[in-house]
């Protein structure tokens, strides 16, 4: 979720912007990093933010981002580049991770099971995405009615929302506020305890075959090898 800068697109080159150093757009960027931060910090526990390093990455880049990141409210900011290294390339992340771990903390959720499906939806929509207000349609506002009245309103909710951005408009990109986030449609996953909220246009994934592909995938005892992955 960038912060102004050109389009990225699947599959093509990243524009030269992001092939050179660019603090600029870069802080422009870490708005919505900012965000998250926040989000997680106001569940009252310790931050880590893992700043992973690559090879185009400089060191104004990288120390924009730890500095946005400790200014949001992170208890560590730490670069790490794991991929490149190995375990050694994150020892310092671990040790951060460690720290958080001692550190007091005071977990709160975002909401009290006892309120309503729509007052838990109204929470998460202002206190996470930054929302003005929910909109519920006809039918998810019928659900929503139908399902407290069998005994589910105190079941949490599970919004199954585009992960590109905090509203409901995947364009929508970096730190969007004062937007109403659309309810498209309330289905109840009783066995798992929850009610999944479907939010504008997002679709859910198909359910498992009869017989999950995980039954075929093993450890070659022999050569340690995953096998029955492709």
């Amino acid at each position: 979720m960038h912060g102004g800068g050109p389009p990225v697109t699947a599959g093509k080159p990243l524009a030269a912007a992001y092939r050179e150093e660019n603090v600029d757009l870069v802080q422009k960027g870490c708005v919505n990093l900012v965000r998250h931060v926040e989000n997680s910090a106001a569940f009252g526990v310790p931050v880590v933010v893992a700043v992973n390093k690559f090879a185009t990455d400089t060191d104004a880049e990288l120390e924009a981002v730890r500095a946005a990141a400790l200014a949001a409210g992170a208890t560590a900011a730490v670069v790490c580049d794991h991929h490149a290294r190995g375990g050694a390339g994150a020892a310092d992340l671990a040790a951060a991770i460690v720290d958080a771990c001692e550190r007091p903390s005071s977990f709160k959720f975002t909401y009290e099971l006892a309120t309503t499906i729509t007052e838990k939806l109204e929470a998460i929509a202002k206190k996470i995405y930054r929302a003005d207000r929910v909109d519920l349609s006809p039918e998810a506002a019928a659900s929503a009615a139908k399902f407290e009245a069998m005994g589910l309103g105190n079941l949490p909710v599970c919004m199954a929302k585009t992960q590109y951005s905090f509203s409901a408009d995947p364009a929508a990109k970096g730190a969007p506020t004062g937007f109403a986030l659309p309810i498209r449609e309330l289905r109840p996953s009783a066995g798992a305890g929850f009610i999944v909220a479907l939010v504008g246009e997002m679709a859910t994934m198909p359910g498992l075959p009869t017989r999950p592909c995980f039954y075929d995938i093993d450890v070659d005892s022999e050569t340690g090898r995953i096998v029955g992955l492709s």
